[in-house]
C-alpha cells in the first residue's frame, strides 16, 4: 500500500489526471495531499478564517472527485487554484448579500420604529393642542380657529366676526401665547407647529 502510494507521490499532474479520470482514488488522495494546503492557505489569508477555508477546499476537491470523469482540465495546478479564488469570491459576495439584507432589514425595523414614535408624538400633540384650545376664551378660540385651521385671512374673520382687524389681530397673538403656555410640555415635539404658528 505505502509502495503504491509512493509511486503516485512521483507522478506528475498529467499522469495523475488521467488515473482521476480512471477512477483511481489513490490519484485523487494524491492530488489532495499535494495541494489541499496550498489552496487552504490562499483562502484564510482572503477570508481569515480557517474554518470557512477548510469548508471551501473540501467543496473543491469534492466537486472534483464528482466531476472527474467529464471534467476537462489542461493544467491541474491552474484549475485548483483558479477554482478556490472563484469560490473565494462567490462566498464574499454572498456574505456582501447577506450582511447588506440584513442591515436593510434592521433599517427597516428602525425606520418602522420611528414612524411609529413620529405618529405617537403627533396624536399626543394633537391631542394637547385640541385640549389647549378649549382652555382659550371663547372669541380667541374662534378667531384662531377660523385663522388656523380654516385658513381664513384676517379681513374675512372680521367680517365673520364683527370686529375690527385690530381685535382680530390681537385675539390671535393673545391665541398663540396662551397656546404656547398650555403646550409647554410638548415644546420639543411642538417646534415644526410653532413655525407654522408663525
Amino acid at each position: 500500500m505505502n509502495s503504491s502510494f509512493c509511486l503516485y507521490a512521483a507522478w506528475t499532474d498529467t499522469a495523475l489526471l488521467d488515473a482521476l479520470r480512471a477512477d483511481q482514488e489513490q490519484a485523487f488522495t494524491e492530488i489532495y495531499k499535494r495541494y489541499c494546503y496550498r489552496l487552504f492557505t490562499v483562502a484564510y489569508r482572503k477570508l481569515k478564517s480557517s474554518e470557512v477555508a477548510e469548508e471551501l477546499v473540501q467543496d473543491l476537491f469534492a466537486d472534483l472527485w464528482i466531476r472527474r470523469s467529464s471534467i476537462q482540465i489542461q493544467h491541474l495546478e491552474s484549475y485548483l487554484f483558479t477554482a478556490i479564488r472563484y469560490r473565494i469570491i462567490n462566498y464574499i459576495k454572498a456574505q456582501q448579500i447577506k450582511t447588506g439584507y440584513e442591515s436593510y432589514c434592521r433599517l427597516s425595523a428602525n425606520e418602522t420604529d420611528t414612524d411609529t414614535e413620529k405618529s405617537l408624538a403627533l396624536n399626543d400633540l394633537s391631542e394637547a393642542l385640541l385640549a389647549s384650545m378649549r382652555k382659550l376664551p371663547e372669541k380667541s378660540r374662534e378667531i384662531f380657529q377660523l385663522s388656523r385651521l380654516e385658513h381664513y385671512t384676517v379681513p374675512e374673520i372680521s367680517v365673520r366676526v364683527k370686529l375690527s382687524e385690530k381685535s382680530v389681530e390681537y385675539h390671535l397673538t393673545k391665541s398663540l401665547k396662551l397656546l404656547r403656555t398650555y403646550l409647554r410640555d410638548y415644546l420639543l415635539l411642538a417646534l415644526p407647529l410653532f413655525l407654522w404658528l408663525h
